[in-house]
């Protein structure tokens, strides 16, 4: 082989060594997927919009909302677990929800939240408030509690799917309080809203950026708030706690996460851009206006540590309430 030829051929695997580092210096160089796991209307879509949005204008590329709601929002994690790890495709994810039916469906799932996904950022959490239908006749949550007890049977309560926080404030409601109650699973929050409205259900715990229009609209009652403190949006409702029930605390925790593997830069500044978004005082107003309090920016290795606290919290719920993936 010739001196020339040798160098040609150095100069041309060099070139392909570079290629990998090359285009992720260029990252992104086309519209970013944003998956949220449920269909439009419910809270992880609202949080991923605003998300998009800002988080596009960023990064100078669009980011595209892609609503792939079932199974318990499953189906848009497992496709997000599956996708390529290069960042161009990512999970809004429900952390609270994700992290229930990881367990619930323990060995039954086709990805596993932990190893298949890593956390981006944990972004904020959203309060939930028990509601009802107007004809049910509590204005009250003590009076809901007696209502339930005195009915068994009778009242039936929506959620977002299975393994959703707005089933498991339920389920804690239930089991510390004795009633008899039908759980009725929908795909997400804005199909659950609609049948509640309509009556087709009478109650639900739900997050308060898909109740709140109706409950400010008069078509659902608010009873309480299952946060440890009264919240801004509904500062006339009480909370659980108020209203008798020590200790009851069930917020819904948001993140973004993306493929386990993506490359270390590209998380990198994933995170660092929606840490931004996170600080910036008109996108805490725009979440806040939603019912999203939005948590301090955290590294990769922290927002993973919150994702783990979440699942071992929630495995210990379902161990003592009994609640099935039904």
């Amino acid at each position: 082989m010739t001196r020339i030829l040798r160098r040609a051929v150095c100069a041309a695997f060099a070139a392909a060594a570079l290629l990998p580092l090359a285009a992720l210096a260029a990252w992104p160089e086309q519209p970013i997927k944003l998956v949220v796991p449920y269909p439009p209307g419910g809270a992880t879509d609202v949080i991923g919009r605003i998300i998009a949005q800002r988080l596009g204008t960023a990064l100078g590329q669009n980011v595209v909302v892609d609503n792939r709601g079932g199974a318990g929002g499953n189906i848009g994690a497992d496709l997000v677990a599956k996708a390529r790890p290069d960042g161009y495709t990512l999970l809004m994810g429900a952390i609270t929800s994700h992290s229930t039916m990881a367990r619930l469906e323990r060995g039954k799932l086709a990805y596993d939240l932990q190893k298949d996904l890593t956390a981006v950022q944990v972004v904020g959490f959203v309060p939930l408030v028990f509601v009802v239908h107007p004809s049910v006749p509590a204005t009250t949550f003590q009076q809901l509690v007696s209502f339930a007890k005195a009915n068994p049977g009778k009242l039936t309560y929506a959620s977002s799917g299975a393994g959703a926080p707005q089933r498991m404030a339920v389920e804690m409601f239930r089991v510390q309080s004795g009633a008899d109650m039908i759980h009725v699973p929908y795909k997400g929050s804005g199909p659950a809203m609609t049948d509640l409205v309509g009556g087709q259900v009478l109650m639900a715990a739900e997050t308060v950026p898909a109740a709140l229009q109706q409950v400010k609209a008069g078509k659902l009652r608010a009873l309480a708030v299952t946060t440890p403190q009264r919240i801004s949006m509904l500062a006339d409702v009480p909370t659980v706690s108020e209203s008798g029930w020590k200790d009851f605390d069930v917020v819904s925790t948001f993140g973004v996460l993306a493929p386990a593997g993506t490359p270390a830069d590209v998380m990198a500044r994933l995170n660092a851009e929606i840490g931004k978004i996170m600080l910036d005082p008109a996108a805490k107003e725009q979440f806040l206006q939603q019912g999203v309090y939005v948590l301090p920016p955290q590294s990769p290795a922290q927002a993973a540590g919150r994702l783990q606290a979440e699942m071992a919290k929630w495995s210990k719920v379902i161990d003592e309430t009994g609640v099935k993936a039904d």
